[in-house]
């Protein structure tokens, strides 16, 4: 069962952050058929996703901070999936969805087509590594970022995107970070941008414990860099990317209506964290797993068994804060501020990668069942979408 705490506050210098806008995305319901990568699937022909009927339902206003629950049926947007990791809506309408094994990054665009942009290169997939997340700056050219794992490390990269919406096209990868240390397990890769205009990333510690308590160490932290990967002026530590440490392998990362910032990440035998990021703050790892009441650490907000857990991505909307979890087979949904956390499909979807707050007010997930951990269901993986309401 979850446990909720109470995040120590130490006594840290904070940045004053304006709230987050909603973004702009996905309005159509798609199919896709693709292959797996390690070996080729049997062709299928693709079928059309029934959309339900529409409803009602006013969406939730994304800056509001009510608590927020799932309402309504699950609603396929895309199938077919082969190990995807990210999505992240685009200006244009479309969204954009990286595979991991495969390297790929496909479109889906509001009129229901899907189609591959291009493949990364450099990618040299294995274990978790892979194609992992991906972020595109708003207010900026046509741009998108990707954290990969490659031959000797795990690395941010960015490419051009060129075309318009159905059309879109990847550039030359240009080099943002590299130098991140890779493992089979415990990559992190969850990048985004921030309210601040910098761009943010959670890096495991890539079976390297210790490096955690390095500041040295990239490993086992959350990064904060320019667009161009320098550390910038403000950071915690002059001249160091490193924003927070002591994380073990965080893949959640997002931000609240007031500019606080979260991130969730897995924990080993015991405890899974959701966390409250303050700069230059020290979460534990592998001192503390979980709620170590250690006045050097600052200890989750909420924390689960791993069983029930080991959570991926995640969303805010609203007040609420939700995590996708792929062991534990089910959306937690958390309140900013405070109260009981709520699961919901449990089992129904299988294992749960990626959360995102979509352009409507509703919230995206990814299924994460064709990784090589999972059970395959019919029309695995899949984007669904979910309404949100008041909570009960």
């Amino acid at each position: 069962m979850p446990q909720y705490r109470s995040a120590h506050r130490a006594a840290l210098r904070s940045a004053s952050r304006p709230a987050l806008r909603p973004a702009l995305g996905l309005g159509a319901t798609a199919a896709l058929l693709l292959a797996g990568c390690a070996a080729p699937a049997p062709e299928r022909a693709p079928a059309a996703v029934p959309r339900p009927p529409a409803t009602s339902t006013p969406a939730p206003d994304p800056q509001a901070v009510e608590p927020l629950a799932p309402t309504g049926e699950v609603e396929m947007l895309v199938s077919g999936l082969s190990a995807p990791w990210s999505v992240v809506p685009l200006a244009n309408g479309s969204a954009l969805i990286t595979e991991r094994d495969g390297a790929r990054i496909l479109e889906a665009t509001a009129s229901g087509e899907v189609r591959e942009v291009g493949t990364v290169p450099g990618v040299v997939p294995g274990g978790e590594g892979g194609l992992l997340g991906i972020a595109v700056p708003e207010g900026e050219a046509p741009v998108v970022y990707a954290y990969l794992t490659a031959a000797d490390d795990n690395r941010i990269v960015r490419l051009p995107l060129g075309g318009g919406a159905g059309s879109l096209t990847l550039g030359e990868v240009e080099e943002v970070l590299t130098g991140i240390p890779k493992n089979t397990t415990h990559n992190g890769g969850r990048i985004a941008f921030g309210p601040d205009g910098m761009l943010y990333a959670t890096v495991g510690d890539a079976q390297q414990v210790d490096a955690a308590q390095d500041p040295a160490s990239l490993s086992g932290k959350i990064l904060r860099m320019t667009p161009d990967g320098a550390a910038p002026d403000d950071n915690p530590m002059p001249g160091s990317l490193v924003y927070s440490m002591g994380h073990r392998n965080p893949q959640g990362l997002a931000w609240d209506s007031e500019g606080g910032m979260w991130a969730a990440e897995f924990g080993q035998n015991t405890w899974d964290e959701l966390n409250r990021i303050e700069p230059g703050a020290n979460y534990g790892w592998p001192i503390v797993e979980g709620e170590g009441g250690d006045d050097r650490f600052v200890d989750p907000v909420v924390q689960w068994a791993t069983d029930d857990a080991s959570p991926s991505g995640i969303a805010i909307v609203g007040g609420t804060v939700f995590i996708a979890n792929l062991r534990g087979e089910r959306l937690w949904a958390v309140d900013v501020d405070g109260g009981e956390p709520r699961p919901s499909f449990v089992g129904e979807l299988g294992r749960l990668r990626d959360a995102v707050a979509a352009p409507d007010g509703s919230l995206w997930m990814l299924t994460n069942n064709t990784d090589g951990r999972g059970a395959p269901r019919e029309g695995d993986d899949r984007l669904v979408r979910i309404e949100l309401g008041p909570a009960a």
